[in-house]
């Protein structure tokens, strides 16, 4: 099995404890979820947030329906949790997201650690492709719903 690896971060203008509440509240996702993947939490709410908690989602990848569950495999408000597949269409997914204190707001980081079926065919055309367009997306909106003009630039660029 491959085992692939995503890395992105994003500034945004509030510390960790002002941002790590929205991050906790499971509802947000569909705010930061792009449309095309039908996105929809099948987990009655409200949904408790902490290590063990187990997530079900329904969405479609290219008109393709799915099913996926997630556990929250660390939890260590405001500065980490991970999130890892348990269910669904990778034969790894491992989410860790990381917020960390920066010039006045924070340093969001997404890395995750993912493995598909047939790697040698649906990787390079289809999978990485859709995670860049995937976080791509939510970039765009984390910078809208925490009002960051995405022309602001970026404190951490020279």
């Amino acid at each position: 099995m491959k085992v692939r690896e995503f890395q992105t971060e994003l500034w945004l203008p509030l510390p960790p404890e002002k941002l790590f509440p929205f991050f906790a509240d499971a509802a947000n996702l569909d705010a930061i979820t792009p449309p095309w993947l039908h996105f929809h939490i099948v987990t009655p709410p409200p949904i408790v947030m902490r290590e063990g908690t187990l997530i079900d989602y329904r969405l479609r990848v290219r008109g393709v329906p799915l099913r996926w569950r997630t556990r929250i495999s660390a939890w260590q408000p405001p500065h980490r949790f991970v999130d890892e597949q348990l269910r669904g269409p990778y034969r790894l997914w491992i989410h860790e997201h990381t917020f960390e204190l920066r010039k006045g707001g924070t340093l969001a980081r997404d890395r995750v650690r993912y493995a598909v079926p047939f790697d040698w065919l649906l990787h390079h055309w289809f999978v990485r492709p859709d995670i860049e367009r995937i976080f791509r997306h939510r970039s765009m909106a984390l910078r809208m719903i925490f009002a960051q003009p995405p022309t602001e630039p970026n404190p951490f660029q020279t």
